[in-house]
Parts: structure tokens; C-alpha cells; sequence
């Protein structure tokens, strides 16, 4: 749990880490604070219908034009929600008139926003307290373009603070090294060379 200092005219208040109390209360406190992801448009909640395994947590569409899976976990994550978020992006990706149909509903759409409905880009957010950092070798590996987001809240009151990190890769990282199995200590282990061994008890024979 982490404190945090907020220093103002009348003294320093000390907060404390308020967790989510549900699932529910962290998705809907995302989707009335489009601030916290500042190029997506967060068009729908708990999305249902349509021939798709599961149901997103939330639809948006970015200001590239590109469709955003947005998937919410009030709990630490791993790469074990890679597969989950996988199917709903190819949902998203193969039925293009669903995504239309909510983005015509939407009020607030700029005019100016240019969408490819015929050759459909999507976008996959996972945004949870905490992710384990192991997740962004998986996420390098897949074809859409994955942002690990982690959002914490503090609370003073009727104040609420928000802090939002989004992961990225580490570029200087070690390289990984490759995995082995034990070695045959033979003779190509040793450069072609043997070694005679003689056995501690054994006897010189002489002759009388």
C-alpha cells in the first residue's frame, strides 16, 4: 500500500491507497473520466449480442481512428489475459457494422474523424491496479498494438486522485539467455582428452 503527500497552504495531508471496491465501481469510474486516456473515445459498457465469446468492458474509438478493446481487471494481471482480450479484438476486427452502429449513437463524435470501416484497425487496452511486467514479452509478440495501463486511486474525502501508468518496454534490458539442458560429460565435453582413473585400494603387483 502506498502513501500520498499532498502539500497545500493549510498543511500536508497524508492519503492513503483506496482500492476499487469492485470490478463494476473501477469500469464505471474510467468510463466518467475520459481524462485518464486521452485519445480514446469510450463509446459503450458491458457490450453484449453478436456471436463473440465473452463481453468487452468497454468500446471506444481512438482519435486515429483505430477501435480500442478496453479490458478491466480490479485485481493484479499477468499474460494469463492475453487470450481473453485476443477474442474480442477479432471479434471487433470481423464485424465492423456492430462497431459502426455504436459509434453513430455516440453524441460527442468529432465530425472531422475519419474511419476505415472496410479495413477495420483495433487496438487493445488492459488497464488493472497492477501488471506484472512479464506481460510486455507476450504483448511484442501479437499483431495488435497492446497498452498495459495500471490506474491507483487515493481518496481525501470527496476527492479522489488518480494516478495512471502506462507500461513500456524495457529497451535496455539484459538479453535473454538460452535455456539448456544438463551437458553430457563425455569425451567431446572434455576436448577429446580422457583421464585414467585408478582406484584408491588398488595394489602394485612386483615380482620376486
Amino acid at each position: 500500500m502506498s502513501n500520498l503527500f499532498w502539500k497545500a497552504k493549510t498543511g500536508i495531508k497524508a492519503l492513503l491507497e483506496t482500492p476499487f471496491r469492485s470490478e463494476e465501481e473501477f469500469e464505471k469510474t474510467v468510463f466518467t473520466t475520459s481524462e485518464l486516456l486521452e485519445d480514446v473515445f469510450l463509446l459503450k459498457r458491458q457490450v453484449r449480442g453478436g456471436a463473440k465469446p465473452g463481453i468487452p468492458d468497454i468500446i471506444g474509438v481512438d482519435t486515429d481512428g483505430s477501435v480500442c478493446i478496453l479490458e478491466m481487471k480490479n485485481v493484479p494481471v499477468d499474460a494469463g489475459i492475453i487470450p481473453q482480450v485476443l477474442q474480442y479484438a477479432i471479434w471487433a476486427e470481423t464485424n465492423p457494422d456492430s462497431i459502426k452502429a455504436m459509434w453513430l449513437e455516440y453524441d460527442d463524435r468529432p465530425e472531422d474523424l475519419e474511419i476505415d470501416w472496410d479495413d477495420l484497425e483495433v487496438r487493445i487496452l488492459v488497464i488493472a491496479p497492477s501488471i506484472h511486467r512479464t506481460t510486455l514479452q507476450f504483448v511484442e509478440k501479437i499483431n495488435y498494438p497492446v497498452d498495459l495501463i495500471e490506474v491507483k486511486r487515493w481518496v481525501e474525502g470527496e476527492n479522489q486522485f488518480l494516478m495512471v501508468n502506462r507500461l513500456e518496454p524495457d529497451e535496455n534490458k539484459s538479453k535473454i539467455r538460452i535455456a539448456r539442458g544438463l551437458p553430457e560429460y563425455d569425451e567431446a565435453f572434455y576436448g577429446g582428452t580422457t583421464t585414467k582413473l585408478v582406484p584408491q585400494n588398488s595394489c602394485a603387483m612386483q615380482s620376486k
